[in-house]
């Protein structure tokens, strides 16, 4: 099993930055491939960006490509999601996963986070 814990979440204005941080203790973080989603009330968790073990494999949402950048350290347990030109509608609460396999499929990761939230004010 591996547990995840998500930080760096915040309110910022539209166009500012974010970094959020997810580290995984328990079974080898390099095993797994990591995606970021997001969910606001009343919607379905969405796919953000996923990286693969190695990192070297990287998928991204149509709506964050060009903005967000997935990276990870396996050295630190860590997977990260650099956010620039934010928009209120990034607003949202943002999870980290882990999963055996990359993939956009929410229901086949098989770990999550607790989730931070990002508030992306007008």
């Amino acid at each position: 099993q591996v547990q995840l814990v998500e930080s760096g979440g915040g309110l910022v204005q539209a166009g500012a930055s974010l970094r959020l941080s997810c580290t995984a203790s328990g079974r080898t973080f390099s095993t797994y491939s990591m995606g970021w989603f997001r969910q606001t009330p009343g919607k379905e968790r969405e796919f953000v960006a996923g990286t693969s073990q190695s990192g070297v494999f990287r998928t991204y949402a149509d709506s964050v490509k060009g903005r967000f950048t997935i990276s990870r350290d396996n050295a630190k347990n860590t997977v990260y999601l650099q956010m620039s030109s934010l928009k209120p509608e990034d607003t949202a609460a943002y999870y980290c996963a882990a999963n055996d396999r990359l993939t956009r499929s929410s229901q086949e990761y098989d770990y999550w986070g607790q989730g931070t939230q990002v508030t992306v004010s007008s």
